[in-house]
């Protein structure tokens, strides 16, 4: 779409605002509004001003001045405001140079994409995440000098099964058995409908929506596998939809990995595959039909998958999910079929053009953007140095004897050792300069001042049931 096209679009539309839009470091949408009649063709290269020092992780107070530069091809019109709105995502420049800003992640984004092009391996990276998420009824937290707690509830949990509700009519699923039994046990058809139904009005091809194992409304909605940019313009869209279509159903969607105790947390499973004029990469005669290149690709993820969690599974609570003996797959293994490993193999067909592989560490709680762009610095790594990725493990690895197991690298236990990991392995992210040594620093800087550091300091509830009595 042309500048032109989108003000006619506009205009079509009857729209009298314009929602300007780009993503925060960490990873949250970011928006300001201007009038219709302040959009012009001049706009999608003059720009939009704001205040860079108010972003997360971004300017220094000195120097806070930057630009939005809306692009054209992202324009949508916002299926929840009032006033009819045409929504543009924006890419950041310095206001004085015009140079790209290095750590916008969509900037990050399209570098690895061209990278990959300037490699010859191929030219599209298509990224397929399944991003899991829980629907609450009511969420309560706070956290103080002297107190925290948190309460969540949902007419669904199996905590309710005893609760006065006049009358209490029962089907709550059981924990881990919340995939996929029909309604009424399963609450929240319409609601995920919904959901699925304003995302494809937005022109974003979808595959399903199911109920997922935890109880207490846990969910998936799966989008069809796009371009790297193109799909982490969309799992923005995608959160924003789910967020808004709950709310105004008086419900709350939450993608933290971990929000319950004792049930399945919510995982991102990723599916990667790279093509080159037109034609899958992926596909062979190799194990379960992948190609050697599949291979090689396989084992740059399960090499630097321990860096890659500082972006994939970039939260504290990251780690309750990743926990060794449990459903997340943490050991850095691969397999056809087998969902125990880090990296699955599908088997649903036999076409080439599905031929894909699965990485099923990552948590949507990650910035999109970053995260793909990681994972594809790491498969180009793999397929350049022909990184091997060793045999198949097609046991289920929860099962194997302690002997065997610890011959199989794991995962980080939590996101200081997965930053740690990417402070000594960072040169594949490097290449390119894709990643830049101040996006890295500076990722692992915010991280730790205002996530690890205060998360560490601060006294767990369940410490005082443990230890009060000593």
């Amino acid at each position: 779409m042309t500048p032109k096209e989108v003000l006619a679009m506009a205009k079509e539309n009857n729209a009298r605002v314009v929602d300007i839009r780009f993503m925060d470091f960490p990873g949250i949408w970011q928006h300001f509004s201007v009038p219709l009649r302040e959009l012009e063709e001049s706009s999608f290269e003059d720009g939009f001003g704001f205040d860079g020092s108010s972003i997360r992780g971004w300017q220094a107070i000195d120097a806070s001045d930057m630009l939005v530069i809306p692009d054209a091809a992202t324009a949508k019109m916002d299926p929840f405001y009032e006033v009819p709105t045409l929504v543009l995502i924006g890419n950041i420049v310095d206001p004085i140079t015009r140079e790209p800003y290095s750590r916008d992640p969509r900037y990050i984004a399209q570098k690895a994409e061209a990278f990959l092009k300037s490699t010859g391996i191929g030219d599209t990276a298509f990224f397929g995440p399944e991003a899991e998420f829980f629907i609450f009824d009511n969420i309560q937290f706070e956290s103080g000098r002297n107190f925290a707690y948190y309460e969540i509830d949902s007419d669904e949990g199996v905590w309710n099964t005893g609760r006065d509700e006049g009358p209490n009519l029962g089907y709550k699923p059981r924990h881990k058995e919340g995939y996929f039994p029909v309604p009424p046990m399963d609450k929240f058809q319409d609601l995920r409908t919904e959901m699925m139904l304003t995302l494809e009005d937005l022109g974003i091809d979808m595959e399903c929506q199911h109920h997922e194992v935890a109880t207490a409304g846990q969910a998936e909605i799966d989008m069809r596998f796009k371009p790297l940019v193109q799909m982490g313009d969309q799992l923005a869209w995608f959160k924003y939809v789910l967020k808004n279509v709950a709310y105004r159903n008086g419900r709350t969607v939450t993608f933290m990995p971990k929000p319950l105790f004792e049930d399945n947390g919510t995982g991102m499973h990723i599916h990667v595959s790279i093509w080159k004029d037109g034609k899958p990469l992926f596909a062979g005669d190799k194990y379960a039909g992948v190609s050697q290149m599949a291979l090689y690709a396989i084992g740059g993820i399960l090499k630097h998958c321990k860096a890659i969690c500082a972006i994939s599974n970039p939260t504290t609570n990251s780690y309750k999910r990743l926990v060794p003996g449990f459903e997340a797959p943490v050991n850095l293994a691969y397999s056809s079929r087998n969902r125990s490993a880090a990296i699955r193999i599908p088997m649903y067909s036999a076409s080439p053009k599905t031929k894909r592989i699965e990485f099923r560490t990552p948590d949507p709680s990650c910035n999109g953007y970053l995260a793909f762009s990681a994972i594809l610095m790491a498969v180009i790594d793999g397929i350049e140095n022909k990184i091997d990725p060793g045999e198949p493990l097609d046991k289920n690895i929860y099962d194997l004897p302690p002997e065997e197991l610890k011959n199989i690298p794991s995962a980080p236990g939590s996101l200081e050792e997965a930053l740690a990991a990417l402070k000594a392995d960072q040169d594949f992210l490097l290449k390119g300069d894709v990643f830049t040594k101040d996006v890295i620093e500076k990722w692992i800087e915010y991280k730790t001042q205002n996530e690890v550091n205060p998360v560490k300091l601060r006294p767990h509830p369940h410490e005082f049931f443990l230890y009060f009595d000593l």
